[in-house]
């Protein structure tokens, strides 16, 4: 399996077509983590598995999205409506009761990966509007039977090496 990850890009476009021009076709899935600002049928948007943010207006957008990949469940969410900001709590929750494996989630546009109870959880920061760095982020995420990696990559397409987080 393999996904590339983006979030908060805040009406921004041409990253968008950017992403999809790069990676559409090459990968399993890709997922939006919310706040596009874009309306839900949008060119921009279609080919991506997407939820909704706080920003974003379409109440077409759902909350959050359950997807099974081959053998791995993940769940989709912005994150706002589980205060991820102040923890993995709330979120970890919801996984676990929807036996996710893998979580992706954007809001904070901060990009971090942990292992919680044998849970992948994934920000890949925001591609427009970074925080706690100058880098705008996107994440690709792949698994092949047990082993999982996460790469993160700023708008250029470059690997970004120095984020402060571990999979642990």
């Amino acid at each position: 399996m393999k996904v590339v990850v983006v979030s908060d890009n805040h009406g921004d476009k041409e990253r968008l077509i950017d992403l999809k021009e790069r990676y559409e076709n090459t990968v399993d899935a890709m997922l939006h983590c919310g706040d596009s600002e874009l309306p839900f049928n949008s060119p921009e948007m279609e080919g991506f598995e997407k939820v909704g943010g706080n920003c974003d207006m379409d109440s077409a957008y759902p909350d959050e999205k359950v997807i099974k990949i081959k053998d791995t469940t993940l769940f989709l969410t912005h994150g706002h409506l589980y205060g991820i900001k102040q923890s993995l709590d709330k979120i970890h929750y919801k996984a676990t009761e929807e036996e996710a494996d893998i979580i992706f989630f954007g809001h904070s546009h901060s990009l971090g990966a942990e292992v919680v109870d044998q849970r992948l959880y994934v920000n890949p920061g925001s591609i427009l509007l970074p925080r706690d760095r100058k880098e705008a982020s996107y994440a690709i995420v792949e698994k092949q039977a047990k082993d999982v990696s996460v790469h993160f990559y700023d708008e250029k397409h470059n690997e970004i090496t120095s984020w402060n987080g571990q999979l642990t």
